[in-house]
């Protein structure tokens, strides 16, 4: 789902969006590598937890998906340690920066106990991990720019490679990015497109949105376009794409 879209009115606030869309996910994605995801999960945390990435987009009720998603590497024992790689300007208003991640964890920690338990509990929690070092954030230019991902810059691809064990990518944009923004055959392999420069393992999680793809199997397109004539564009349909990395 696009995370970045959400009900600004109060009145919609509480609608639980998630419960139809999690229904209809096996049916929307088109390609899933949970499982194998999920293997390379476990050597991690078998190993003690390693370095995990989330390559950051929007600020706001997304980044809280991703503050999430960094608890439970944490809670879990997937990761050691969780470093956000953060906008160093807003390109677009949305794009978040270090002083939205702190300002989002200050807010929840902030809140009423009573009133929003759970919320309060996690924010503390998240401070506690940033004054741990269990989470830490990292700003760099290259994620305002248009380069391809295969042209990352250093320092950045060489900390990625020597540190990273596994890094996620959100959103179409950082997709878009990591395609090159070129048109590939839409079954072209993950692993051979991606997997084979980026410089550690990567979860890409997208929402197809721009009419560029890749690692889709002949029948799950078929379908999609069967399904609906802006399969590619209308954030319908989604990936759940894994890359072993480079090893040069």
């Amino acid at each position: 789902m696009d995370l970045s879209l959400w009900p600004a009115d109060a009145s919609s606030a509480n609608v639980d969006i998630f419960s139809s869309i999690l229904a209809n996910a096996a049916e929307n994605l088109l390609h899933d590598d949970s499982d194998v995801l999920a293997d390379h999960c476990d050597k991690l945390k078998a190993n003690g937890g390693g370095n995990v990435d989330i390559i950051v987009d929007n600020a706001g009720f997304e980044l809280i998906t991703d503050l999430a998603l960094a608890q439970h590497l944490i809670d879990s024992g997937i990761a050691s340690c969780v470093t956000f790689q953060l906008k160093s300007h807003p390109t677009f208003v949305s794009d978040a920066l270090e002083k939205d991640l702190l300002a989002h964890v200050e807010y929840y920690a902030g809140l009423n106990a009573k009133e929003y338990p759970s919320c309060q509990n996690a924010g503390m929690k998240w401070k506690a991990y940033l004054a741990e070092g269990k989470w830490k954030c990292n700003e760099d230019d290259f994620w305002v720019q248009p380069l391809a991902m295969w042209d990352m810059m250093e320092p950045l691809h060489q900390d990625m490679k020597d540190r990273c064990d596994l890094a996620f990518v959100k959103g179409d944009a950082n997709y878009r990015r990591l395609l090159g923004d070129c048109m590939w055959d839409y079954t072209a392999p993950f692993e051979d497109v991606v997997g084979a420069y980026f410089p550690c393992p990567v979860c890409a999680l997208r929402t197809l949105k721009a009419e560029i793809g890749c690692g889709m199997d002949v029948a799950q397109v078929q379908r999609a376009k069967d399904l609906d004539d802006s399969w590619m564009v209308n954030g319908r349909f989604g990936v759940v794409h894994f890359g072993k990395g480079s090893s040069n």
